[in-house]
């Protein structure tokens, strides 16, 4: 059974670590403002590590900043600064038998796939969202849905129902610009979660993550669980903000069904996906065209390799404004029949 870590309380110590990109060295007001809603709206208190606010810093001088954050008792909980593109060169440095021996709760998502995989693989829940700089870093306010989820996630055990927000948002503005943080992200009206064979409800161990670093462990052999682990699990997956074409995800998912994997699972889950970002703004309608390829991608993997497997479309975790928390190697609910998602936190 997975290890749920023991979960901070107000006024706890929690690390606050940049295992990917050193990115609030370059850009503070992002990561300043989640400091203090961590302190301020959350009751916590956030300790940073040497590297925390240091670019390009080396994968051991990354890896030793978690052990560190790990070890200490008086920590009781570790939280990305945010993603990255290179986190899969730390794992080889990382302590597996110190981590296991000192498990907490670990919040990151994005190039954090790397961390949660192998805390999955240890046998310890992780949690799929929550960075310092993205979430509650949020310009103008946190996302009230965003805020719910990362509070229960933090300091609530047991099941936290996803409930579709209705709106969803593409980009938080300049964050070097001041007057970003002054208003919240503009928000669009947010299509249906889309379910395909819905029945009655399955639940089983979450595994995935971000899709593209997915890809890289899935090449390099890092932290793979076994096909016989597969079984009855629940994989959901996002795309992030270099948004892969369409057929770059249907390439990955088939080979991921090349696996045996998509027929084995209970559910499956796809986050609603990032369609414009700071280096690429598409307008509405080709945002909207750039969504319907990609489902229809997905789609096609499904009906190849998992045409029973009951699948929910759109949910709102990853790359996406708002963000749910997933518990990585903890257990999802995919209910067709109430039309509920359900998280255990």
């Amino acid at each position: 059974m997975p290890l749920y870590p023991p979960k901070p309380v107000p006024g706890d110590r929690v690390a606050i670590v940049s295992p990917s990109s050193g990115l609030p060295a370059v850009l503070p007001l992002p990561f300043e403002l989640g400091l203090h809603r961590l302190t301020e709206s959350f009751g916590l208190v956030p300790v940073e590590y040497p590297t925390t606010r240091r670019m390009h810093a080396s994968p051991a001088d990354r890896a030793a900043d978690l052990h560190a954050a790990f070890a200490d008792p008086s920590v009781k909980a570790v939280i990305s600064s945010i993603g990255g593109d290179d986190q899969i060169t730390v794992l080889p440095y990382l302590d597996r038998e110190l981590i296991a021996a000192n498990p907490k709760p670990f919040f990151g998502f994005s190039d954090c796939t790397n961390l949660l995989a192998f805390l999955a693989e240890s046998g310890i829940v992780g949690y799929h969202g929550g960075a310092v700089m993205t979430a509650f870093g949020r310009p103008g306010a946190m996302h009230p849905a965003t805020a719910a989820s990362l509070r229960a996630a933090l300091f609530t055990p047991g099941p936290f129902v996803l409930a579709e927000p209705g709106e969803f948002g593409e980009s938080s503005g300049d964050w070097a610009d001041p007057a970003t943080f002054e208003r919240p992200p503009a928000m669009r009206d947010a299509a249906p979660w889309e379910w395909r064979n819905p029945g009655p409800a399955v639940e089983g161990m979450a595994w995935g993550g971000c899709l593209e670093v997915v890809s890289w462990l899935l090449m390099a052999d890092r932290c793979i669980p076994s096909t016989e682990r597969i079984d009855g699990a629940v994989l959901f997956f996002e795309t992030s903000e270099e948004m892969p074409s369409a057929a770059d995800v249907y390439r990955i998912l088939r080979s991921i069904g090349e696996r045996g994997w998509l027929e084995r699972c209970a559910a499956f889950l796809m986050g609603r996906p990032k369609s414009s970002s700071e280096d690429r703004r598409l307008d509405a309608s080709d945002a909207d065209r750039f969504r319907s390829e990609q489902r229809e991608s997905v789609l096609r993997v499904l009906h190849e390799y998992a045409p029973g497997t009951p699948a929910v479309l759109g949910v709102d975790f990853g790359h996406t404004d708002p963000q749910f928390v997933i518990p990585y190697g903890g257990t999802v609910r995919v209910d067709g029949e109430a039309r509920t998602v359900t998280a255990t936190y």
